[in-house]
Parts: C-alpha cells; sequence; structure tokens
C-alpha cells in the first residue's frame, strides 16, 4: 500500500437490524465524495446492507453484545468494503433447520445475498476464520465514464 493515498473509515455496529443503515448512509457520503455515479452508489448500499445483516444473522446470531465492523477503505481508484462480524458458534449449529424447504425452494434459499452483492460490486469475497469470526470484502471501482 506504500505510494498509495489510502484513506479509511471504521464503524462498530450492534448486531441489531436497522444498524446495517449506519453503513449504507456512511458508505453512500464516501462514494459521494469519490465522484460515484448515482447508480452505482444505490448497487453500493443494498451490497453493504445485505453484507451486514448477514454478519448480524448469521455472524453473530443477532447477539447486541457482538459487533460488526465495517471498514471503508478508499484510494484513488477504488473503495473498498470489509465487514466483519465476531461469531463464535459452533460450526454443527449452524446449517441444521429446513435444509430440505430450502433446497425444494420453499423457503428463501440461504446465499442469495451472496449472489446479489456478487452481481453488485466489481469484486467480493468471504473469508472465515474460526474461531473469531468471519468477513465479507467488497471493491468497488471508480470508473470515470461519460454518462
Amino acid at each position: 500500500m506504500e505510494g498509495k493515498n489510502v484513506n479509511s473509515i471504521e464503524l462498530r455496529l450492534p448486531s441489531r437490524l436497522g444498524f446495517e443503515k449506519i453503513a449504507m448512509s456512511t458508505a453512500s457520503s464516501v462514494a459521494k465524495l469519490m465522484g460515484f455515479a448515482p447508480e452505482r452508489i444505490e448497487d453500493l448500499k443494498t451490497a453493504i446492507a445485505e453484507a451486514c445483516i448477514n454478519a448480524m444473522e448469521h455472524g453473530n446470531k443477532l447477539d447486541e453484545s457482538l459487533i460488526v465492523v465495517v471498514i471503508l477503505s478508499m484510494d484513488e481508484t477504488s473503495l473498498e468494503v470489509k465487514v466483519l462480524d465476531m461469531g463464535t458458534g459452533p460450526p454443527s449449529v449452524v446449517h441444521t433447520p429446513n435444509m430440505d424447504k430450502k433446497m425444494h425452494g420453499e423457503e428463501p434459499s440461504r446465499g442469495m445475498g451472496m449472489f446479489l452483492i456478487q452481481a453488485l460490486v466489481d469484486e467480493a469475497e468471504w473469508v472465515s476464520s474460526p474461531p473469531s469470526g468471519s468477513y465479507a470484502r467488497l471493491v468497488i471501482r471508480l470508473n470515470k465514464t461519460e454518462d
């Protein structure tokens, strides 16, 4: 990262639905300052909301004593967003309920948020690092194109 001008902002949010809106509005403000087009900012907000809700619900199990950390890192060409959860739940508990219903389309399938996120940003990856939680890393590039 030497030689590059990198600035970052860190948010620490409780695992309570609704607080993803703080990450959305902060990212939106940063993206506006960077010169992103309005439709790209909307894509970014949707992707961040999905990533935060996943971290709250699936990573932290909506345990309000566990935080979700959102790190926005910007340079001249892109905005990187990391959404980290503190989940330490044992893997055996995670996917037991209603897998048959999900597979047969009777319930929304877990993972649709990941597909949505991948469609909205330029780069997306998910890194699981038990026992300390996991994170989603999203990158949206600033493409200077004429509208």
